[in-house]
């Protein structure tokens, strides 16, 4: 009996002693500035977002809703453009179509390339062969060209879904090359062997064993693929190959050009999508080496 409370008496100061969940996060992020980073900056995004959809009125993103080409004011914070629209409103409504492009697009490339990546890597033989193959002149084609000529074919009418989807053509390429190198190194691994010696298929294999192994991986590979789809997306909007309708943070660019707003003096019209675009982009550039850590042992700092 004596024993037996002993133990539990010793149970409970390990309990008592064994740091939180939410104290061990903190610390890990302490070890792991450029994830804090990441997280930091998009939360910032997030709430500028959010709060914006609450205190701003999204409907002056439209042409003729507000004055042209005031400057920043208490009114106009951001100011206004020369197609009466209200630059705050702009933000706040564009800058979530602009992120939904490039998740969509990330979504789809990730997925796509994660199915070719583990079925190739895995199998090997003559399916390996073709998807290499074609990954690999996939790769040495110029991707915007490419997109360019996608967009033109496709322009009238061009909606924020179609725009990502158009971008996701081509966004699987990478995903599928990079997935399929690290399946490769973790495809004769013992714990792999026992589970092919069990009599598990070749699916329960890649869903069960292979495919945890490289969520953390998988999660970088994803916001790397959504930041390129970004980058895609606002170069073929800065061309005016997007949606003409959407106040989208590349089209937005392409007014500013359009309308020579850099000869005549209007900096607020291209200062503020430049500073949202820099955020997101810095978020998720800090957001992938912070995952990539994680994802990767030898990047990992010592406690």
């Amino acid at each position: 009996m004596g024993v037996a409370m002993q133990q539990q008496r010793a149970a409970a100061i390990g309990r008592a002693t064994r740091p939180g969940k939410l104290a061990a996060t903190l610390r890990y992020l302490r070890r792991n500035p450029s994830l804090l980073v990441g997280i930091v900056l998009l939360t910032i995004l997030a709430l500028f977002i959010g709060i914006g959809h609450l205190v701003v009125n999204v409907d002056n993103a439209r042409a003729l809703s507000v004055k042209m080409l005031q400057p920043p004011s208490v009114t106009y914070p951001f100011g206004t453009d020369r197609q009466g629209r209200d630059l705050l409103a702009v933000m706040v409504a564009g800058t979530p179509l602009t992120l939904r492009i490039g998740f969509i697009a990330g979504f789809l490339g990730v997925g796509i390339g994660a199915v070719l990546g583990f079925v190739s890597a895995y199998y090997r033989g003559a399916i390996d062969t073709v998807i290499r193959s074609v990954v690999d002149i996939g790769l040495t084609i110029p991707g915007l060209m490419v997109l360019i000529i996608i967009a033109i074919s496709v322009r009238s009418g061009l909606t924020v879904d179609q725009m990502a989807i158009i971008v996701a053509s081509l966004a699987w390429l990478q995903p599928t090359r990079t997935i399929r190198s690290q399946v490769l190194t973790i495809r004769e691994r013992g714990y792999v062997e026992v589970a092919r010696l069990s009599g598990l298929s070749g699916p329960e294999i890649i869903f069960k064993e292979m495919m945890p192994n490289l969520l953390p991986y998988l999660a970088a590979t994803l916001v790397t693929a959504v930041s390129s789809a970004i980058l895609a997306s606002i170069g073929l909007e800065v061309l005016g190959l997007g949606p003409m309708e959407a106040p989208t943070l590349g089209m937005t660019l392409y007014w500013v050009l359009y309308n020579s707003a850099l000869i005549n003096g209007w900096w607020w019209w291209w200062l503020a999508p430049i500073i949202v675009i820099l955020i997101v982009f810095l978020g998720l550039f800090f957001l992938t080496v912070g995952l990539d850590e994680i994802a990767n042992p030898r990047l990992r700092r010592a406690v």
